[in-house]
């Protein structure tokens, strides 16, 4: 695992990262800003009062002295947030409310993000992944040909890498959801060094079964291959046929992953979901995540039982995902 991580801090080494965490008064964010400042590969911004931010700190003895503290209420910039929100959300809402939204530290930190003022959100520590997701949607929106994000669980197991998505966001994806899944799940595992082979899985392998559920994830894959044709993906496949060599050479012969797949798209979340967890739990894998992906500027997601430990490293996964 640190093996990893070293990975990522190579590529944000000296770009003096700017990270945004909305839930300033909690101990684990401050505890992990702490030493994000301390090491100086990530600059850390925690939203909230000054005064409020520096005696809760003092009182959970964590030094943060070298995070910038940013306060929804005396913001020097407010006004230039206020006319920019009101842009972006084309009518949908008046400067009077956004003066009352950005109050909000989800709202106000993903307005930083997307003013250039910082370079990504962590959030949800204290709050649901729909407080964290809803600002970015909103404001930072997703990529061209994106039309939604999604969450990938980077698996580690000593010298082991995998990519499994969607296991976090999207609870049934149709075809053209599932081809943005792969495509986008393709580049975050790159950013982990991962070279992709991706997998479209299914329970059946190349047709072994007919059903509207692996059609769907057949015309996925025809529509990955007419958008990025470099991409070395194929589908539909079983577990099995995708990661077992000896397997794949009986149920898809000729395939180019060879049953050598490390990228893997699941075909509902309650399928990417249980997965990750059965290779965490009985495979002992580390779940690293969830990552969101799809967004035009990077913004992650905490579990809200997360550990400092947790708020540290997607700070610097969230950091490397900013890297141009």
């Amino acid at each position: 695992m640190s093996d990893l991580f070293d990975t990522l801090k190579g590529k944000i080494e000296g770009q003096n990262k700017r990270i945004v965490f909305p839930e300033a008064l909690d101990e684990r964010i401050l505890t992990a800003a702490s030493k994000l400042g301390a090491e100086g590969y990530v600059q850390p911004v925690l939203v909230g009062n000054e005064e409020e931010v520096k005696q809760k700190a003092e009182s959970f003895g964590v030094d943060v002295s070298n995070a910038t503290i940013a306060d929804p209420e005396n913001y020097e910039k407010l006004e230039t947030m206020v006319e920019s929100f009101v842009e972006r959300r084309k009518g949908k809402a008046t400067e009077e409310d956004a003066r009352e939204i950005l109050k909000n530290g989800n709202y106000f930190g993903t307005m930083l993000v997307y003013m250039n003022e910082a370079d990504g959100l962590v959030s949800g520590a204290a709050h649901s992944t729909a407080d964290t997701v809803r600002p970015a949607l909103q404001i930072i929106k997703t990529k061209e040909g994106i039309k939604k994000t999604s969450g990938v669980f980077v698996m580690v197991r000593d010298e082991e890498k995998y990519v499994f998505a969607d296991c976090a966001i999207n609870i049934s994806p149709d075809s053209q959801d599932l081809a943005e899944i792969a495509m986008a799940s393709s580049e975050t595992a790159a950013l982990f060094d991962i070279d992709p082979r991706v997998a479209m899985l299914s329970f059946s392998t190349k047709g072994s079964a007919k059903s509207p559920e692996t059609e769907k994830v057949e015309q996925a894959l025809e529509i990955v291959k007419a958008k990025n044709s470099d991409l070395l993906i194929d589908g539909e496949f079983q577990f099995d046929a995708a990661f077992v060599p000896s397997v794949a050479e009986k149920k898809a012969p000729g395939s180019p992953l060879e049953g050598k797949a490390n990228t893997f798209i699941f075909p509902s979340l309650e399928a990417g979901n249980i997965g990750y967890k059965i290779a965490q739990r009985l495979g002992n894998f580390d779940a690293v995540g969830p990552v969101l992906q799809g967004l035009n500027q990077p913004v992650n997601d905490l579990s809200r039982g997360c550990s400092p430990d947790d708020v540290y490293k997607l700070a610097i996964i969230t950091a490397a995902q900013s890297v141009e």
